[in-house]
C-alpha cells in the first residue's frame, strides 16, 4: 500500500523525497488500514457471547454513538452520530457491544444507507429482538470539500425492523427519545 501512496503523491506532481513527505506513504498506509479495519473484525468475536437472558421487555436505547467512516465513492470521510434502539425478547446485549457493532461496519468503505441497515440487521440477528431501530446523522466530506460544497448539510438515515417498522407507536417512542 505504501508503494501506491508514493505513486499517488508523485502523480499529483509532488516530490515524495521532500522532508514533509518522506514518511507520508507509510503513515497514510497505516491510517488507511486503521480506517478500514472493520473488514478484519469478526462480529462473533466482537459480541463474544455478551448476550444475556433478561425478562426486560422495555425499549433499550443507546444514542449519540460517534462514528467515523469512509465514503466508498470518493474515499473521503463521513462522520456523525448513531442512535440504536431495540425491544428485547428474552435477551439483552452488552452495552459496549452495540457501539462495537457500529464501529465494525463504519470502519469499512461505505454508504450511509447501507451502514444503517447493516447495524440494524446485525443487532436483530444476535438478540432476536422484537424490533430494532437505527438512525444515523452524518456529515460527508465528499459533499463539503468537493462537488456542491455544502458545509451545513447533514444526512439522516433510518432502518426500522420488526415492531419499529410495524407499530407506529414504537417507532414514534424511539424517535422522540433520541431527539
Amino acid at each position: 500500500m505504501e508503494k501506491f501512496y508514493k505513486e499517488l503523491i508523485k502523480s499529483i506532481g509532488e516530490n515524495v523525497d521532500r522532508q514533509g513527505l518522506k514518511s507520508t506513504p507509510q503513515r497514510a498506509s497505516e491510517a488507511f488500514q486503521y480506517l478500514t479495519k472493520g473488514y478484519h473484525d469478526n462480529i462473533e468475536e466482537i459480541i463474544n457471547n455478551a448476550v444475556f437472558e433478561s425478562d426486560n421487555d422495555e425499549m433499550i436505547i443507546v444514542k449519540d454513538i460517534e462514528l467515523y467512516s469512509m465514503c466508498e465513492h470518493h474515499l473521503l470521510p463521513f462522520f456523525g452520530k448513531c442512535h440504536v434502539g431495540y425491544l428485547p425478547k428474552g435477551k439483552i446485549i452488552g452495552l459496549s457491544k452495540i457501539a462495537r457493532i457500529v464501529d465494525v461496519f463504519a470502519r469499512r468503505l461505505q454508504v450511509q444507507e447501507n451502514l444503517t441497515k447493516q447495524i440494524a440487521e446485525t443487532l436483530l440477528k444476535h438478540t432476536d429482538a422484537r424490533g430494532v431501530g437505527v438512525v444515523i446523522e452524518a456529515q460527508h466530506l465528499c459533499m463539503m470539500m468537493r462537488g456542491v460544497e455544502k458545509q451545513n448539510s447533514i444526512m439522516k438515515t433510518s432502518c426500522m425492523l420488526g415492531q419499529f417498522r410495524t407499530q407506529n407507536s414504537t417507532r414514534l417512542e424511539f424517535l422522540s427519545l433520541i431527539k
